[in-house]
């Protein structure tokens, strides 16, 4: 009996669903609803004799026979794309600006995630401090930036997550006795240290910074070199590392608003954004 022709909408919801964990976030970048997301996957296993997804209540995952679909669905649904794309030359640039503290192992997914969207899209990234980024954006050089929420809040931006963060330091580090707690930080100016420090004041525990750099790569090396704890971003905290902060009675850290800014308006900007917005969730 011959297969018929695979869906390749299918096989691209089943790509997505499979990254983001969730028919509902796959379904926000395909612009359509969880019930149509889940009768394609549904009609996709039927054609191919195979369970691709388990489905709990809270999250989705790869099967088996998901997992080894998944690299052959990749070069399916990008061959398809570039073949769509073939007559089309029409580049458009767009500059983002994310803020530095948010950027870790997940960016070569981001950016593979949003190429595999729009092939023909130029994408120029800066990774810098929220101030940096606005003040970039409010001359022009950036079409949008993802960011810390800023202590001015006038301009209007939408939030799309609440990043948490908290103590960082390499496996088995342990403080010295009598010592006060050695911390990497993005220095004064950063409301992330602000923060932490206030932390650690009202809980009457001492510290000394012992280590300034800027980015989360930065904090994260010195935190692997078991110079100090780093006050990372959970998503950005190097795989060397490991949060201590219930080990050694740290304060809780508030989360932080992510809020996304854009200068454009366009329906293939949006859809952009929109997919770069949900890979970071």
């Amino acid at each position: 009996m011959q297969m018929k022709s695979m869906d390749v909408d299918a096989v691209r919801a089943f790509l997505l669903a499979a990254d983001l964990q969730s028919f509902t976030r796959a379904a926000e970048v395909l612009g359509t609803t969880q019930s149509a997301v889940s009768l394609k996957l549904r009609r996709l296993e039927e054609q191919l004799g195979r369970r691709l997804l388990e489905r709990t209540p809270r999250h989705v995952r790869l099967s088996v026979e998901g997992l080894a679909f998944l690299g052959v669905a990749r070069e399916l649904v990008s061959s398809h794309d570039r073949a769509a794309a073939a007559f089309d030359t029409e580049q458009r640039r767009l500059a983002i600006g994310i803020n530095q503290q948010l950027v870790g192992r997940e960016l070569p997914l981001l950016l593979r995630r949003m190429r595999d969207h729009d092939p023909n899209l130029l994408v120029e990234m800066r990774v810098a401090g929220t101030k940096e980024l606005m003040a970039s954006q409010e001359r022009g050089e950036l079409d949008a930036v993802l960011v810390l929420r800023p202590d001015d809040r006038g301009k209007r931006g939408k939030v799309v997550f609440a990043e948490p963060f908290s103590w960082f330091a390499a496996p088995g580090w342990e403080p010295r006795v009598g010592q006060p707690l050695p911390l990497a930080t993005q220095g004064e100016s950063c409301r992330t240290r602000a923060e932490a420090v206030r932390a650690l004041d009202r809980a009457g525990i001492e510290w000394r910074e012992v280590f300034v750099g800027k980015g989360a790569a930065i904090l994260g090396a010195a935190a692997v070199a078991g110079l100090a704890v780093a006050v990372l971003a959970r998503r950005a905290a190097p795989p060397d590392t490991v949060d201590v902060g219930g080990m050694l009675s740290l304060p809780a850290i508030r989360s932080q608003e992510v809020m996304l800014y854009s200068n454009l308006s366009d329906r293939r900007t949006r859809d952009a954004l929109r997919v770069l917005a949900l890979a970071f969730q």
